[in-house]
């Protein structure tokens, strides 16, 4: 394919399946994770069936996409939309994890105290209401977690994996291939690192803490966002080894490199997502 400039201004692909055989794959994992919840053994199989096909139309999808960018025909106009559209996406996910905090703050700031204030004989006898709670479950105790140690670690993971970014986006900007491969090579590398510290994290949680998802409020809010922020670097560890190995082909120049930007921002969004959970999950 050319690689010329081309002289459209904003380039139509063509009409695709792909986003249908996303959502049949979507269908086949939500609906087997709900039987599978539910005791059914199919639930798994359709699960994993559905996980196969998404990622076979991800690759095929994505590899289309890349091979669209690199024959030139994205201008700068739809490099401006590809730009609107990875802020509105962050935005999103700036609102998905603020709801969250929104309820670890009503917990701590509202609920536990006012059911404080509330005669105990109406409530249950073992009712503590200061933070962290167990809730109508007080009988099994649980530790919270620390704030030092592998939350601290990882704490230095995230930002010193931003700097190893910033570092390689400035080797992307200098045309100095080695710098660019190996900086990035080596957020991954943290990235990874910090994904084995938190699977660490929870199995000492679990097994040591007695912290669960049933440890009343506490453990539900702990899980629930220390769990999501877990699964967007996942995400965003997988965005960074597509971009390097496509740096590692020749891909992107110093004035065309989006794909490498827009990852960047996501990253950099996490890193920011996480020094909030370590302030008001993990140390206050």
């Amino acid at each position: 394919m050319s690689s010329t400039t081309p002289t459209h201004n904003y380039y139509l692909p063509e009409p695709s399946h792909y986003p249908v055989v996303g959502s049949v794959a979507l269908l086949l994992m939500l609906g087997g994770m709900a039987l599978w919840f539910n005791g059914l053994a199919f639930g798994q199989w359709s699960t994993l069936a559905g996980l196969a096909v998404l990622i076979y139309m991800m690759k095929i999808w994505f590899g289309k996409v890349i091979e669209e960018s690199e024959g030139g025909l994205y201008t700068k106009r739809v490099d401006v939309s590809f730009r609107w559209s990875m802020g509105w996406f962050i935005f999103s996910e700036v609102m998905f994890f603020a709801a969250f905090f929104g309820a670890l703050f009503y917990a701590r700031l509202y609920s536990v105290p006012e059911l404080g204030a509330v005669d105990q004989k109406l409530l249950w006898p073992e009712f503590n209401s200061a933070w962290p709670t167990a809730g109508p479950n007080a009988m099994d105790a649980f530790t919270p977690m620390g704030a030092w140690g592998v939350p601290a670690i990882n704490t230095l993971l995230l930002l010193t994996s931003g700097v190893t970014l910033t570092v390689a986006h400035f080797g992307m900007l200098e045309n100095n291939r080695g710098k660019l491969n190996l900086w990035l090579g080596l957020t991954i590398a943290l990235g990874v690192i910090f994904l084995g510290f938190q699977a660490y994290e929870y199995s000492h949680a679990y097994s040591e803490l007695n912290l669960k998802l049933t440890s009343g409020i506490y453990g539900t809010t702990f899980y629930l966002l220390t769990g999501f922020h877990g699964f967007h670097v996942t995400v965003g560890t997988i965005m960074l080894i597509v971009v390097w190995v496509r740096c590692l082909k020749g891909h992107f120049t110093a004035d065309h490199h989006f794909a490498f930007e827009g990852v960047a921002w996501y990253w950099h969004f996490v890193d920011v997502v996480w020094l909030f959970l370590f302030i008001f999950v993990y140390w206050f």
